[in-house]
């Protein structure tokens, strides 16, 4: 299988070199990825509702990809702020809870100071 890349239609994809994902193989990488609507070119202020957005964002590569979210082995949540904790992880819950892949969280500061959540996810497709 050849490398295919996955595009949401971010112009920053173009600009700053990346692909919303990668398939490889049986393998999907998946950038990360924050709560913007990109349709609407909006973003929330909730945090809660950034990270539901996040994951359909990512949904929606997977999707595309030929993948989905019970693929997803690997997951990275980064939080702008530890303050947002309580408000994201029921979302990141109902979407991982019963697929429970290696995780890790992290606080770091945001490119734009609107984004409260990026996911990063990384999924092997089943075969089959």
């Amino acid at each position: 299988m050849t490398r295919r890349l996955i595009s949401s239609g971010s112009e920053w994809e173009d600009k700053i070199g990346y692909s919303r994902a990668v398939v490889d193989g049986e393998w999907v990488f998946v950038s990360g990825t924050t709560g913007f609507d990109y349709a609407a070119g909006t973003i929330s202020d909730d945090t809660a509702k950034q990270a539901r957005q996040a994951i359909s964002n990512i949904q929606a590569a997977l999707k595309e990809a030929g993948s989905d979210l019970s693929d997803v082995v690997r997951v990275h949540y980064i939080l702008a702020s530890a303050a947002d904790w309580d408000a994201a992880w029921p979302v990141f819950g109902e979407s991982f809870g019963k697929i429970k892949p290696a995780a890790t969280a992290i606080i770091a500061l945001m490119i734009d100071p609107k984004m409260k959540v990026e996911i990063e996810v990384t999924a092997r497709m089943q075969k089959g």
